[in-house]
């Protein structure tokens, strides 16, 4: 397509994994994965949170890397190779020297390779499930501050990550400045996601008129649960395009902005918000 010219209708891919300790065997398998969802069509491919490396908080600061780093170099080479987008779902990223502490950030990487958009993760996931699941996030992770949106030819694509799910405010400021598109990389636990997973990730289409691309971490980790998987493709309209079974893999589904362009004309809901102005 012509640089700056919007691609109507596309493929979209989500990629399901289950990563651990090891970044080596982690980024094999993402690059094959990639290169599934690019061979099977797909123009925009996204990663799940934390595909490059799952391990102990001992070893975060040996495992983080930069925006330059090992990681994102990977996958800017396959999207320059592959001609794609990709959603390079989150990595540990290191913070200022001094830091102990890293962010848990997305990268958007465009078909020349180049880096488009940088988010770091806003809301950290400090949860107590009573015998089931604990989590302090924000002991290893610092917070990220900036609401993130990129224009692409494939539509403006807004970046989130996980826990963000939650927090439907983010996900209207997205969609007030402009995003058709958003991306929830994740890894969220079974016991949450077997409840609110699915209604979460309607909710955040059907309540912003926007196509949803949640690939998702899945099975058992190395901090002693289990993640949900259930990697997802929603519309506009809040139906499920596609669902990823209980395994490693990739599903694909179209993003149609033709489409999610009558939704938001025939049901204008987003042009009868009143409190737009508190949210700019």
């Amino acid at each position: 397509m012509p640089n700056g010219t919007i691609a109507m209708t596309y493929l979209a891919a989500a990629i399901q994994m289950n990563a651990g300790p090891d970044k080596a065997a982690n980024l094999e398998r993402a690059e094959r994965l990639v290169r599934v969802g690019a061979a099977r069509g797909a123009n925009l491919v996204t990663l799940p949170e934390v595909f490059n490396w799952r391990g102990k908080r001992s070893e975060q600061a040996a495992a983080a890397e930069t925006l330059d780093g090992q990681t994102l170099t990977l996958m800017s080479r396959l999207a320059r190779e592959l001609q794609i987008h990709i959603v390079a779902g989150s990595i540990t990223e290191l913070a200022a020297a001094g830091e102990a502490r890293c962010y848990n950030t997305s990268a958007l990487l465009g078909p020349d390779g180049g880096r488009i958009a940088v988010y770091r993760k806003i809301h950290l996931f400090d949860v107590d499930l009573p015998g089931s699941v604990t989590v302090r996030e924000s002991d290893a992770k610092l917070a990220g501050a900036d609401v993130v949106t990129a224009a692409t030819p494939l539509g403006t694509i807004g970046l989130t990550i996980c826990y963000d799910l939650r927090f439907p405010e983010l996900y209207r400021r997205l969609t007030f400045a402009g995003a058709q598109i958003i991306a929830i990389p994740s890894a969220f636990t079974f016991p949450t996601g077997e409840a609110h997973w699915e209604p979460l990730l309607r909710a955040r289409a059907i309540e912003n008129q926007a196509y949803v691309i949640a690939p998702a971490q899945f099975g058992p980790n190395i901090y002693g649960y289990s993640d949900y998987g259930n990697s997802m493709i929603v519309d506009p309209w809040g139906r499920v395009l596609a669902r990823a079974a209980d395994q490693e893999g990739v599903v694909v589904a179209p993003i149609d902005l033709e489409y999610q362009d009558r939704v938001r004309r025939e049901l204008p809901a987003l042009k009868h918000a009143r409190l737009r102005a508190d949210l700019a």
